[in-house]
């Protein structure tokens, strides 16, 4: 059975040319994550987790944010070699994905980005 509405809504962004100072500061990331939800108007569930590891290599070297929101997830992986973000954002809740994004771009400083809307059904 075909469904007419979408499950939800997943905005993955790609961003290049960050601030470095930005994403190699856990606390700027947590900046991020909560103004994001202000804006987009989503509950966080519980603090985020920002962990820096993936030091073996450098192109995996950063750091990775998970933060649960009441309908989904925010997350996000920074690269320290490319001074580049990946932040996906899913939530069953309806959200301004182009509000979303510009805010993101912004706030990470990001000269680039590509940008790609999903909707899960």
């Amino acid at each position: 059975m075909e469904r007419k509405e979408s499950y939800g809504t997943e905005l993955i962004l790609d961003l290049y040319g960050c601030d470095q100072k930005t994403i190699r500061s856990p606390k700027k990331i947590s900046q991020f994550v909560d103004n994001l939800c202000t804006l987009i108007k989503m509950r966080k569930y519980g603090k985020p987790s920002i962990l820096h590891f993936g030091l073996k290599k450098p192109h995996t070297a950063g750091y990775s944010l998970v933060q649960f929101i009441e309908t989904s997830s925010i997350t996000g992986h920074f690269s320290e070699l490319w001074n580049s973000a990946y932040i996906n954002i899913f939530s069953c809740k309806q959200f301004d994905t182009e509000k979303a994004a510009n805010f993101t771009k912004k706030f990470f400083g990001a000269k680039r980005m590509k940008k790609r809307v999903v909707l899960r059904k």
